[in-house]
């Protein structure tokens, strides 16, 4: 879906429960995202919400100028859903770890195969393995508005993903698949 998609969503969603007098509400966003330093299948906890910079904010631009907003997650609820995680049937790996926000989902993700790309793989490794470092176990695209959006609103929330071995070229058997798919 990416920010853009979600923005709205969160917006919708919020006037929603303002309307309909709902209180202490907690939103967990599931999703698939790429993995670093992960196997494939594994569900990754987002302890942090970060930029490609590596920065705690959501970024957008209101009125033609840049707003930075905060992206904080409930820290508690990363440790709740770690729990309740380790009662997964199969054995699902579950790890906790920071997760990127991407605005699109090749060069700002570090992807070296999409129609355009201005660096080398050895400039795409030393980002990467910056991130790693760093804690980040996985990129997506919509984690930073659902942080921010949500510390906006009062509302407890956390991003959660499943990680695809290569985000585009699935070669999972369809067994394989179906039992990372969920419902």
């Amino acid at each position: 879906m990416g920010t853009p998609s979600v923005s709205i969503l969160l917006h919708e969603m919020f006037k929603l429960l303002y309307y309909a007098h709902c209180t202490d509400v907690t939103f967990i966003r599931l999703g698939t995202s790429g993995g670093i330093g992960v196997e494939p299948g594994t569900l990754v906890i987002t302890t942090e919400a970060l930029d490609t910079a590596f920065e705690s904010v959501y970024s957008l631009r209101i009125l033609g100028k840049t707003v930075k907003r905060p992206a904080p997650l409930d820290i508690n609820l990363a440790d709740e859903l770690y729990e309740l995680a380790q009662t997964l049937p199969d054995n699902v790996p579950v790890v906790k770890g920071k997760t990127v926000c991407a605005n699109d989902f090749y060069e700002e993700q570090a992807r070296l195969d999409g129609a355009f790309c201005q660096f080398t793989e050895s400039e795409k490794m030393a980002y990467l393995n910056q991130a790693c470092s760093m804690g980040v176990r996985n990129f997506e695209m919509e984690c930073t508005c659902f942080a921010a959006q949500c510390y906006m609103a009062g509302v407890r929330a956390r991003p959660s993903t499943t990680v695809f071995p290569d985000k585009d070229h699935y070669a999972w058997s369809l067994e394989v698949y179906f039992k990372h798919k969920g419902p």
